[in-house]
């Protein structure tokens, strides 16, 4: 497992112009529409609050909504909501979208399956049920039991499975239950035998991985003390690291390593192959660079040793042989390499290049069978090669065509790995490759309600405002007409060195059944060409990331793939900052803009929940230069009055302790509180909801229902 690169995934993600109205509570005896047939938006008080940065004063007049459990904030949350679905359920069209949705959403999805002792795991989804279900066989060809059903632990389908791990000898299973959206997470342990549940629960789990020990005595695992407080809100510092012994209760664990005197640091561990040692990888925020740290398991009074000190780049664990230690990193490597170091001469001046950096981006390795599985990024698509621990090339990964590959999970033993092939018109596909031969065999594909060989994908690249090419896919059907009328949606997220490679989507399917063009975006922020490229996108860079989505808009207009009045943009957390931001800079490039879970207060962002780990992108209010580029496009207090802001239907969970909802609450009231055209200002508030990880189905069919409902509408294509 890359420790870090997973953290760094799981944490991302992502006033003279506010005009106020009198302070009132919201009314929700109001209609939806007045006489003349405009909305009526509910009626969002405003409060004195003002804070001053750098000498700048700020006006914040909707704080009260941060309090999530006030009467005030609840009352608004059920008006703004009940005038969304009023006027969402008027669209025609809506429930025949929900419809089609649903038939393309009905096919089988698997996770390659894992080995542990003789027995395999893997999670299935049937296509409809709100989660999917973990089974264990055994054997490769054994026939499959359920071991752990989460469609059974609530109503509504909104308990998830976070994570699961066995043991070595696939005895034992840990797994992480989450509710409701959140990241909060429960630990429990199941007998694999029997499927019997045992009495260890680990509470106020979050940002953690699990590790075995060899012998199955137990797991290490990371916690935060319970929050005092809001525990949706209440920011998370000094995680400390664990070791939980099997039957025994949680306060009973035992501390490994812990740092009082640094709140922001984080901890994932692994258990080596060989069961050794314990590799500590530590990290303070999204930033892509950490600390290791080594545990001699064989010694009965060893101490945490240093293995890599120096805040530098990122050195993600590929695993060991013996005492020689392999890391993906991109020290000295801004595409990244792989390194050999030594334990017994840890010194930098003594680690050995195994791959070197390449014109691609090496953007995963695994360590199998003792070969490297490298995972290269070639204009933000897979390609895969093999190579022996000395770095020579064993050979290529065929994959079927241009799209992603993922997984290639294994041990040092293991001579066969599965691996997930998917693209924007090929739904995910499991393949079996044989380490020994070099064969590489279909091990499992879905079947669809649709034909997908009638859409294609081009790759593009178009240039930004400062004349850097920036890399697009675009997917519509085969022979597209380009005459400027199709209606497009145009998707990025532009953040946190993540990449956005082809993968499919039930929804983008619909999307392009109904004739629509669905563009992604690879934009600068992420990590498609590596470390210079996600820079270019931070901190006081930012607006290059604005710059590079409104390019790739004017590129869709100019080759006549569509129109302003037919164009609609796109992205949740980071991604939903990205849209907003974009259009509040060029509304008249859109018709429509869909948020999701954004970061809109870019000011306050750090005072909630992990945000303070996400200053590593967006930089500190604290420090000047950078307060005054954050400001400039905050879309929080870039809203200006009198302006004909795009159609725009903001999406956020109630319960959404990643990116706080207030976030978006206030980035409606102030969008409402200006609005002079009449386009719809809306909000759609998902209850028992978070960031969106482990949403059911059902949510996730009739959000994306209302969201292409919305957009049609603001195309003037409503029902056709």
């Amino acid at each position: 497992m890359n420790l870090h690169r997973s953290l760094i995934v799981t944490l991302s993600l992502i006033l003279a112009a506010c005009q106020t109205t009198p302070t009132t509570h919201a009314d929700k005896t109001k209609p939806a529409a007045s006489a003349s047939g405009a909305l009526v938006y509910p009626v969002s008080k405003s409060v004195p609050q003002t804070d001053d940065y750098h000498g700048t004063k700020v006006a914040d007049p909707y704080r009260w909504l941060e309090v999530l459990d006030s009467a005030d904030t609840k009352s608004w949350i059920e008006a703004q909501n009940k005038l969304t679905q009023d006027y969402l359920a008027q669209i025609p069209g809506r429930d025949r979208i929900k419809q089609r949705l649903t038939e393309l959403w009905n096919y089988e999805r698997t996770t390659p399956p894992t080995r542990h002792g003789t027995r395999y795991f893997f999670s299935k989804n049937d296509g409809l049920q709100n989660q999917s279900v973990l089974y264990v066989s055994e054997g490769l060809g054994g026939t499959p039991r359920v071991l752990l059903d989460p469609n059974t632990l609530s109503a509504e389908g909104t308990v998830a499975l976070k994570d699961s791990v066995a043991s070595e000898d696939g005895h034992y299973l840990a797994y992480g239950l989450s509710a409701g959206g959140s990241d909060w997470e429960d630990w429990y342990v199941l007998d694999a035998d029997s499927g019997k549940k045992l009495d260890d629960h680990l509470a106020w789990v979050k940002f953690s991985n699990v590790s075995w020990r060899r012998d199955g005595t137990g797991f290490y695992y990371s916690r935060f003390d319970e929050p005092k407080g809001e525990k949706l809100k209440v920011v998370n510092q000094f995680q400390k690291l664990y070791f939980h012994r099997l039957g025994t209760k949680q306060d009973a664990d035992v501390l490994v390593y812990q740092r009082a005197d640094q709140a922001d640091w984080m901890f994932g561990a692994e258990v080596s192959d060989d069961g050794h040692f314990l590799i500590i990888s530590i990290s303070r925020s999204t930033e892509p660079k950490n600390l290791v740290m080594l545990l001699d398991l064989g010694k009965k009074d060893a101490t945490v040793q240093p293995l890599i000190t120096d805040w530098k780049a990122s050195y993600q664990y590929l695993g060991n042989d013996r005492h020689k230690f392999y890391f993906l990193t991109d020290d000295d490597a801004a595409r990244y390499r792989v390194i050999e170091i030594d334990n017994a001469k840890p010194q930098p001046a003594n680690w050995r290049q195994v791959l070197a950096e390449a014109k691609d981006t090496l953007q995963g390795a695994r360590i199998v069978n003792k070969s490297l599985i490298a995972s290269y990024l070639k204009d933000a698509h897979s390609e895969v090669r093999r190579y022996d621990l000395k770095g020579k090339l064993i050979a290529e990964v065929a994959l079927p065509g241009i799209g992603s590959a993922s997984g290639f999970t294994g041990e040092m033993r293991d001579t066969e790995t599965f691996y997930v092939y998917t693209s924007y018109t090929a739904a995910p596909s499991i393949y079996r490759l044989d380490l020994s031969t070099g064969t590489n065999t279909l091990y499992r594909a879905p079947k669809l309600a649709i034909d997908t060989s009638q859409f294609e994908t081009h790759q593009v690249f178009y240039v930004s405002r400062d004349g850097t090419k920036v890399p697009m896919f675009i997917t519509a059907k085969k022979g597209v007409a380009l005459n400027g009328d199709n209606p497009t949606i145009l998707y990025g997220y532009g953040g946190f060195n993540i990449s956005l490679e082809p993968g499919f989507s039930p929804g983008m399917m619909a999307w392009l059944d109904m004739g629509g063009v669905y563009a992604i975006a690879n934009l600068r922020g992420g990590g498609e060409y590596g470390r210079e490229w996600h820079e270019a996108g931070t901190k006081t860079h930012k607006q290059n990331v604005f710059d590079d989505f409104i390019g790739a808009a004017e590129y869709l207009i100019a080759q006549k793939y569509t129109s302003p009045q037919k164009l609609a943009i796109r992205g949740g957390s980071n991604g939903g900052l990205l849209v907003a931001a974009t259009e509040l800079q060029r509304p008249d490039l859109f018709a429509a803009a869909i948020p999701a879970v954004g970061v809109l207060d870019m000011l306050r962002f750090r005072d909630f929940t992990i945000g303070k780990a996400w200053e590593s992108d967006y930089g500190s209010v604290e420090n000047a230069d950078e307060f005054k580029a954050i400001y400039a496009y905050s879309p929080l207090h870039n809203i200006k009055p009198g302006v004909n802001y795009p159609a725009t239907l903001i999406t956020t969970g109630d319960h959404d302790d990643r990116v706080f909802p207030a976030h978006s609450f206030k980035f409606a009231a102030t969008m409402q509180a200006v609005d002079a055209h009449g386009k719809p200002q809306l909000i759609r508030i998902e209850t028992r909801a978070g960031h969106g990880q482990g949403k059911p189905t059902t949510k996730q069919i009739e959000e994306v229902a209302d969201v292409y409902a919305f957009i049609l509408k603001a195309f003037g294509m409503a029902g056709k």
